[in-house]
């Protein structure tokens, strides 16, 4: 298995593309954006390149490769408005394995080691992110590797007919 990275810094049709399918697909909308309400978690959107660029101008993102196949994609930002922990130079990531080909194969976990890395050589020493309650199985990779969750927003996402919590992570490097 050969899991490759690549910085994103020039965003291509392609790219778009696939970035438009992923955020589009209803298995996946659920676990990658908030949804306060069944209209936002039908909603669809297309990501053009512009798009991309504007994401670029406050994202350090990366594309992840599987033999060559582009299959997912990871992110952090410095101090955003939504930390849950106001504390300067924090990194808040993301991640998501956009082709289902690629999950359960132990790639998330080995791109949250490339991302934190990537974080560390920007002297960057924490990261924080939030997972929805029901995404059981990033929850447990978040835990393995080391976060700790430091608080929960009550209903902050809609799915199969309910409210869900965000569940907020962080974890010193």
């Amino acid at each position: 298995m050969d899991v490759q990275y690549r910085k994103l810094t020039e965003p291509t049709a392609d790219v778009a593309e696939r970035f438009t399918r992923w955020e589009n697909d209803p298995a996946l909308i659920p676990f990658i954006r908030p949804n306060p309400d069944r209209e936002a978690l039908d909603a669809r959107k297309i990501i053009t390149i512009d798009v991309l660029k504007q994401r670029l101008e406050h994202h350090q993102m990366y594309l992840i490769y599987l033999d060559n196949q582009l299959v997912g994609e990871i992110e952090y930002q410095v101090d955003p408005r939504y930390l849950f922990k106001k504390e300067p130079g924090t990194a808040w990531i993301g991640i998501l394995i956009g082709e289902e080909i690629a999950r359960g194969k132990g790639i998330g976990q080995l791109a949250l080691l490339y991302l934190e890395n990537e974080i560390k050589h920007q002297d960057l020493r924490r990261i924080e992110l939030g997972v929805f309650e029901f995404n059981t199985n990033a929850i447990k990779l978040y835990q393995k590797a080391g976060f700790q969750e430091i608080g929960r927003i009550p209903d902050f996402t809609f799915w199969q007919g309910k409210m869900w919590q965000d569940i907020r992570m962080e974890k010193y490097i």
